[in-house]
Order: structure tokens, then C-alpha cells, then sequence
């Protein structure tokens, strides 16, 4: 840590959770109090005045947005918008057929929803991503079918950044209507072409929370899946925020601005984080497209950390971040986006600069994080060449190969199946194997995905059975290295 620098000081990186309040905002919300508060479906002055604020707010978000002002919808959320986008559209285009088609790394709010609709009979099809977090557009092409009512598609990842070829997809739908959740580019990137509905969320750009959006181009096929409501074009039922949609509408456009000469600067500043990170601390994977990517989001993983436990000594050490980690207390559960790409789940950080954020605050936080990491590791005696295993930890086994060595790590939760492969690893001669005997969903994620990493040949996967465990699994890996 630099010198004179006090770990009471807060650094926020997290607006890919939620942006603070822009100031635009917060002035447009004020005003807005005063002059906005009526109901803009009443005809008497004040109704009306309401109604102008309406109105231009509307045409701004329809301007930054590419869209017609008539288009566009205002919603209680981003995540709303998504679940009315998707019911809507697939309802409106039920004549057609009732299959739905969404990539492996959307939000959970599109994932929710289409659960919904395959439990209704509903058909939906999951098109994979590399390594990087990107869809082939020719994959998600081959996943259309004739009865395809929508495709869904984020413009940019909310975990990792890469941003999806939108346009490329949406040149060969080929008349399936397309769905763009743009909730972390809208404001920050242009919006991609193509799209036949679109949905976005402002507190991610830093206008107040409560207020998503709708587009629904002009032509496409659309049904509520809500009763009947005569506002916001017949799509979003209830009595509309005039204060918090203007000040959304004012922070949208304010940060449009803003990102014309901040997004080359964020974009140098997460590069620093990308290529520093793992020069200061071993054994950490860097994930998402490097290139094809926002420009303020950075995401790493860190072998043999807790990510809730790393979150908990940044947060100490004055910094705000967040994590798809494999395992917090509060889940036990996979990110899916880091399970879908095949990288490694575990210690997963997410680094996500502000429009305002310094130089000063980054090589602070590359300072901080390698002495966090090493406290976390320091336990688990893995800077040792070759740890040997404790007494009844291991046995041998015979094998196809020769002898399997079996690491009992049943009833352990991630990462510490990943630290027994990696303190037993060394104590196996060179072609030999060890078997992970694991009950933990995210070993099977972790382990291939550290095999990756370390240059080991992950084998495969066997009942747990075959090597003298009760439950779980046994992964299997060869030492090549």
C-alpha cells in the first residue's frame, strides 16, 4: 500500500452492480420532484406539465437508444423489462411456434424467465460459448429452428465483458425476432443494429434505480403477458415514475457524453489491471475477451481462494468489488457465465471502474491485492515445491496406467478439492494419476479448468464408486508437467 494512504479510504469498482447517482441525475431528479410529480394522463396544468416531462424524457432515451419515442416503454427495472420483453414477444409471436433460443451466458433474469416458459411447454435451446465468452454467430444461426418465436442475446456480458457480435447474429435470424438485453452498454457503447427488441436498466449507468426500459421495434409482434393497462403503450401496467424516468432520461444522455472521452482512458486503465494481475500474483487466470470487451470491466480468478474471502479483505483494505465466485456462504453455487466458458470458477474477482475513477486508486489496488492473496494462501502451505501429503490423506489404487492415487476430498467445499489436487499433484511421478473423490458440483468446473491452467491432462470423470468413496465423483487427472 502506498504510503499515507488510510484503508478508511473507499474506492467504489462495482458499477456493473450499480452505478452511484450521477449528478445530472440527481439534479433532474430534484426539479423533477417539483414540476413532475402530477399524473401525466390528466388533462388540468399540472397533468400536463408532467406529461412534457414524460414525453421528452422519452424522446431522449429513444435518441441515445436508437429508437422511436413511441417504442419505447419505461419499466420498474431492468430485470422486468427483460421477463415483459420475453413473455411479450414470444406471446405475440405464439403462431409461429413456442420455441425460445438464448445464449448460455445470459443474465438470470432472462434464464428465470425461460424457465417459466419451458415449464409452460414451451421449447428452449442454450447456444454455448468459447473460452472467451463469446457465441459463434453460425452457432446460434444452427440453433434457430422454424417454430423459433425469439432469440435472446446480451449485447456485453455482465461478468466478464466480452461483448457479443449482436449485429453479426441479427443478420442471420432470418426473420426471428431478436431480444438485446443491453443493460451493461447502454450509455457506454453504441447500441448494435439489428435488434428487434431491446431492454436496458438505469441505475447501471448512474440514474436511480426503479427505472427500466422497453423498446419494441415498430412490426414486431407483441402481446402483454400482463392484464390489460392503458399506459406505456399498452406494455408495462401501473402508474409511472415521472421524477425517476427524467432523471434516468438525463443521466443517459450525460453519460453518452461522457464516455465519447472516458472509455479509451477506462479501457488503459482495466488493460493495466489485465496484464499486471497475474504479473504480481501466481496462479491466476484472467478471463473474458481481451479485446472485444467493455471498456471498464475486468474479471480474474485466483487458484486456491475463496472469492467471498478475497471480497472480504479488499472491502477491509478500502475497495468495493464483486465476485461470481463458485463459492460464497450464501450459494454454493457456480456462476454459470464462468461454468459456461470453461475457466476456472473459484477466487473470481470483478473489477468494474467508475466514469470518475483514478490512476492513483488502481495502482493502489495492484498494490493491495498480491499481500490479500498471499494472507489467504499463506495456510495452506502451497508455496512448498512438492507438499507432501499427511499420513492416510492418499492411497494407492491400481489403474489402467499403473497406480491411482485417490485424494478423498468428500464433503469439502470449493476451492479445497482444487488445493488437495494441487498439494497432492507433486508427489505423483510424471504420467502418473490422481483421483479427486469430490461431492462438490463445482469441482467438476474447477478441476478441468486448473488442469488448463497448470498444464496437467484432466482424464475424465468416474463414479466416485470405483475408487472406494460412498458419494460424488471421482476426477481424474494425468501429470504431464
Amino acid at each position: 500500500m502506498h504510503p499515507g494512504v488510510s484503508l478508511n479510504v473507499s474506492v467504489y469498482f462495482d458499477v456493473a452492480s450499480t452505478a452511484p447517482l450521477h449528478p445530472v441525475a440527481r439534479q433532474a431528479l430534484t426539479a423533477a420532484l417539483d414540476e413532475g410529480w402530477a399524473d401525466p394522463a390528466r388533462l388540468y396544468r399540472s397533468g400536463r406539465q408532467a406529461r412534457m416531462l414524460l414525453d421528452a424524457a422519452r424522446e431522449t432515451v429513444a435518441g441515445v437508444l436508437g429508437a422511436r419515442a413511441d417504442e419505447i416503454s419505461f419499466t420498474a427495472s431492468g430485470t422486468q423489462a427483460v421477463q415483459l420483453g420475453v413473455l411479450g414477444a414470444l406471446a405475440g409471436n405464439r403462431r409461429r411456434g413456442g420455441h425460445l433460443v438464448h445464449s448460455a451466458v445470459e443474465h438470470s433474469s432472462v434464464l428465470h424467465t425461460a424457465e417459466r416458459h419451458e415449464a409452460a411447454g414451451g421449447g428452449v435451446s442454450v447456444v454455448p460459448v468459447d473460452r472467451l465468452g463469446r457465441v459463434s454467430p453460425d452457432g446460434f444461426a444452427a440453433a434457430l429452428r422454424p417454430d423459433t418465436a425469439l432469440a435472446v442475446l446480451q449485447s456485453a456480458n455482465h461478468e466478464v465483458g466480452t461483448v457479443q457480435p449482436v449485429a453479426e447474429v441479427a443478420g442471420l435470424c432470418g426473420g426471428v425476432p431478436l431480444l438485446v438485453d443491453a443493460a451493461q452498454s447502454a450509455g457506454r457503447l453504441d447500441v448494435p443494429g439489428g435488434w428487434s427488441l431491446l431492454t436496458a436498466s438505469a441505475h447501471k449507468w448512474g440514474g436511480p434505480a426503479g427505472v427500466g426500459v422497453l423498446a419494441v421495434r415498430k412490426g414486431v409482434r407483441y402481446a402483454s403477458p400482463l392484464p390489460a393497462d392503458e399506459r406505456e403503450g399498452g406494455r408495462v401496467p401501473g402508474y409511472v415514475n415521472v421524477p425517476a424516468i427524467v432523471a434516468a432520461a438525463a443521466s443517459l444522455r450525460a453519460v453518452r457524453a461522457e464516455a465519447e472521452r472516458e472509455n479509451a482512458r477506462l479501457h488503459a486503465l482495466v488493460e493495466r489491471i489485465r496484464s499486471r494481475v497475474p504479473q504480481l500474483v501466481p496462479e491466476v487466470e484472467v478471463v473474458g475477451d481481451p479485446a472485444r470487451r467493455l471498456p471498464h470491466l475486468v474479471t480474474f480468478s485466483c487458484l486456491y481462494v475463496d472469492g467471498e474471502v478475497l471480497l472480504t479483505g479488499l472491502d477491509r483494505a478500502g475497495f468495493a468489488v464483486s465476485s461470481g465466485s463458485s463459492c460464497t456462504s450464501s450459494t454454493l453455487t457456480p456462476s454459470h457465465v464462468l461454468a459456461a466458458m470453461g475457466v476456472l470458477t473459484e477466487g473470481n474477482i470483478r473489477v468494474s471502474l467508475p466514469f470518475d475513477a483514478a490512476e492513483a486508486d488502481v495502482e493502489r489496488f495492484l498494490a493491495v491485492l498480491p499481500g490479500i492473496v498471499d494472507g489467504i494462501r499463506a495456510p495452506l502451505g502451497l508455496d512448498l515445491p512438492s507438499p507432501a501429503a499427511p499420513r492416510g490423506a492418499e492411497e494407492e489404487r491400481p489403474g489402467a496406467d499403473g497406480p491411482v492415487t485417490v485424494v478423498d476430498a468428500l464433503g469439502k467445499r470449493c476451492p479445497l478439492p482444487v488445493i488437495e489436487l494441487a498439494k497432492r499433484i507433486g508427489a505423483v511421478p510424471l504420467g502418473g494419476t490422481i483421483a479427486v473423490l469430490a461431492d462438490d458440483e463445482a469441482a467438476r468446473l474447477d478441476i478441468p479448468a486448473w488442469c488448463g491452467m497448470r498444464g496437467q491432462e484432466y482424464a475424465g470423470e468416474a463414479p466416485a464408486a470405483e475408487f472406494g468413496g460412498d458419494r460424488g465423483s471421482a476426477y481424474l487427472v494425468r501429470r504431464t508437467t
